[in-house]
């Protein structure tokens, strides 16, 4: 009863492979999120953009500022970063935008209403279909500083922009005139 062992015949013994995974390394070069106007100020794209936003705000007039006051409710201000990018996926610009702290804000005391003017995605979902449907041709943009058109009836102040505070009134808030976005 001496057989011989038959050897075991396994799948790469008789040619059959895993096919090789081809992999696509690919790398950018975009600068991370900034955590802080701090961290943003040392990176010049983000440097640029903040003072691009602060710019904008000084030539609309969008705030006054005053001697702070004791009994006053005072918004914090903070910066909120963002990349963007074009139809094509490929990095326009870095955008800073210096939003309200709406958290600080007291219902009733420093506004009637809090609200954020976006469109619902089931909005341009339908504007997409419409426009397909009737081959109209579309375009992306970006409005800056949209929100800035209406005057603000409300009194709220605000603290100075983190990294702009104005050296000869450091101790001065912003008295709004016009609406920020809140973050």
């Amino acid at each position: 009863m001496g057989s011989t062992p038959t050897p075991t015949v396994t799948r790469s013994k008789s040619g059959i492979v895993k096919p090789r995974q081809q992999l696509c390394l690919h790398t950018s070069v975009v600068s991370p999120l900034p955590l802080s106007h701090i961290q943003a100020a040392k990176d010049p794209y983000w440097n640029g953009a903040m003072s691009e936003e602060y710019s904008s705000l000084i030539k609309a007039r969008t705030w006054d500022l005053v001697p702070w006051q004791v009994a006053t409710n005072i918004v914090r201000s903070l910066w909120n970063y963002r990349h963007k990018f074009n139809a094509n996926g490929e990095l326009t610009r870095h955008k800073a935008r210096l939003c309200a702290n709406g958290k600080s804000q007291e219902l009733g005391v420093d506004c009637d209403e809090m609200f954020s003017p976006f469109v619902k995605p089931a909005s341009v979902r339908t504007v997409l279909h419409v426009a397909v449907a009737k081959d109209w041709p579309l375009h992306q943009l970006d409005v800056k500083n949209a929100f800035l058109n209406g005057d603000l009836e409300e009194t709220v102040y605000m603290h100075q922009p983190p990294g702009f505070v104005d050296p000869t009134k450091p101790d001065h808030v912003c008295l709004l005139r016009r609406s920020l976005s809140t973050a």
